[in-house]
């Protein structure tokens, strides 16, 4: 039997995204090494050179925090439901507040026929959640949960790591121990929508960026 190479094991442990370096993005290291960034491109370059995936997350749980509904929030989803719809993927939405404006939608770029929206009785809206996230035919899960506490944050990040699917939960509560790969919290000024990221897995920085109305690349 052939013994494990302790030096390959070593590798595969500082190539971890989970491994957290105190002082440095993880996939900076990894770039200079030759490697390459394993996230989703959110369409705005001033947010990805701040997250450590120079991206969304794949097949994670990201939460974003808002005060209120319609404060530009969407916006920061449009370049990914662009590209997802393109591709020929689907999105799921769950409990979304208002209706979807399929015109802006579709000036987008975003394909609405590829939108598919879901409006369960309220019991039901975590269970649907999971389910969509634990099925790996779904692309992209976007959900307007309620109340949600950090024991469903967990169940809902292992339902996305299982599905390998990523999820994007809006809300108004900044769980401080949520198990979720990234947070961040937006909030509208006059011309800009401002994010502050709260949590990035494998990454101590805590940017505020200011993303202009209407800058997707």
């Amino acid at each position: 039997m052939q013994t494990p190479d302790p030096d390959h094991r070593l590798r595969s442990l500082l190539d971890s995204p989970n491994l957290w370096r105190g002082s440095e993005h993880y996939l900076a290291a990894t770039t200079q090494a030759g490697g390459h960034f394993p996230g989703l491109p959110t369409g705005f370059a001033a947010l990805d050179t701040s997250l450590p995936w120079r991206g969304w997350p794949a097949n994670a749980l990201v939460e974003i925090i808002t005060p209120l509904w319609g404060t530009g929030e969407l916006q920061l989803v449009l370049p990914l439901l662009r590209r997802i719809s393109m591709a020929g993927k689907s999105a799921l939405w769950f409990s979304p507040p208002c209706i979807p404006y399929a015109p802006a939608l579709a000036n987008a770029g975003v394909d609405i026929a590829r939108m598919i929206i879901v409006t369960p009785p309220p019991p039901q809206v975590l269970w649907g959640i999971e389910k969509a996230l634990q099925n790996k035919a779904c692309a992209l899960v976007l959900a307007w949960p309620g109340h949600l506490s950090g024991k469903h944050i967990r169940r809902l990040q292992l339902a996305a790591s299982t599905g390998q699917t990523l999820g994007i939960l809006f809300h108004h509560r900044n769980i401080r121990h949520s198990a979720s790969v990234l947070r961040l919290r937006a909030e509208a000024e006059e011309d800009a929508l401002a994010l502050t990221v709260l949590k990035a897995r494998g990454s101590y920085r805590h940017d505020r960026i200011r993303v202009p109305w209407s800058s997707h690349e």
